[in-house]
């Protein structure tokens, strides 16, 4: 468990040195069971900062949305670094845009935080309905206790954590500077048996329901826009000049869209969830993503987001590969 004052207090030695210009971390929202991103830029906003079960964002999504207007003439660009509050899933995004070049190691200061899981608010809307007032929670060992309007509420932390906590193979950061809390054991092993179930259904099933959740699809963008994978400065599926996706949200075009998603996350995905919790009319998108990802770690024996060393998946060669395909 993160202790607030240790976390605050480490912000603020943070803040106060020359070479950083800001720290990305979370605060109480105004209302809700999600806990708010926070860009503070000086030591006077660190008393807001905060770790609990509600701190559901994955932070990394910040650091690589950095705008970079031309820099008026006379003056220099800030090259200061930017500090970042992340769990084990926020730390594995890290990793891959270092893997990818996005920026530079030294450019970011990780504080890591080992977690023990984050609510997922629609499961919490299910059991609790609307709130009024931000929600505070807390793990303790197996129970969850809220802070539901006033009231505290203790339940079976597998009833309200998020999917991916469940199956979490790295509730510690894989890469920090400094960690704020004592490393968590991980809550179970992946064995992806959620793929295996969707794969013993039928052809016709399948298309059934790849019909019916993306025929919902509003093409808000939004998976796009959270996911920290996603940080390409011109996105294939918004171009014009060639235009290889239509903007119409038909079946077809809608069907496109979230497979060029897929297959560009191919061995770049880290599951955080990021895209599946912000969809408005709740795609479940992670059906796409867990197969793409089983199949790599089977083909390739290869984690995004793991290995700070690692080249990605499809920037690497090796001779000994199996080549069947070739006639």
């Amino acid at each position: 468990m993160v202790d607030s004052k240790k976390l605050q207090e480490k912000a603020r030695e943070i803040l106060e040195r020359d070479d950083v210009r800001r720290l990305l971390g979370w605060k109480r929202p105004t209302y809700g069971f999600e806990a708010a991103p926070a860009v503070i830029k000086d030591a006077s906003g660190v008393d807001d900062l905060l770790f609990d079960a509600t701190c559901v964002n994955n932070l990394a999504s910040f650091i690589t949305l950095e705008e970079k207007p031309p820099v008026p003439r006379g003056e220099e660009p800030d090259t200061r670094k930017t500090a970042i509050m992340a769990k084990g899933c926020d730390s594995r995004a890290i990793v891959q845009q270092l893997a990818e070049k996005a920026y530079g190691r030294d450019d970011v200061i990780v504080l890591g935080i080992p977690c023990s899981g984050v609510i997922d608010r629609r499961k919490a809307g299910e059991m609790f309905g609307d709130v009024s007032a931000p929600v505070a929670a807390e793990c303790e060992g197996d129970k969850l206790i809220l802070e539901v309007d006033g009231e505290k509420k203790e339940v079976d932390r597998k009833e309200l954590m998020m999917d991916k906590c469940l199956r979490c193979r790295y509730p510690n950061p894989v890469i920090s500077d400094e960690l704020l809390a004592d490393e968590v054991e991980k809550f179970a092993d992946d064995d992806f048996s959620d793929v295996a179930r969707f794969e013993k259904q039928s052809q016709e099933d399948k298309w059934a329901f790849f019909d019916e959740q993306f025929s919902k699809c509003v093409r808000c963008y939004s998976c796009r826009n959270v996911c920290p994978m996603c940080y390409c400065v011109e996105c294939i599926v918004t171009n014009l000049k060639p235009q290889w996706t239509r903007r119409s949200t038909d079946i077809s075009e809608n069907t496109a869209y979230h497979l060029q998603r897929a297959w560009h996350l191919t061995g770049r995905c880290i599951e955080c969830m990021e895209c599946e919790r912000v969809c408005p009319v709740d795609i479940p998108l992670m059906t796409l993503n867990r197969r793409m990802t089983r199949d790599i770690k089977e083909m390739f024996d290869y984690e995004p987001g793991v290995d700070p060393e690692a080249e990605p998946l499809l920037a690497s060669y090796n001779p000994q590969d199996p080549e069947e395909y070739i006639m």
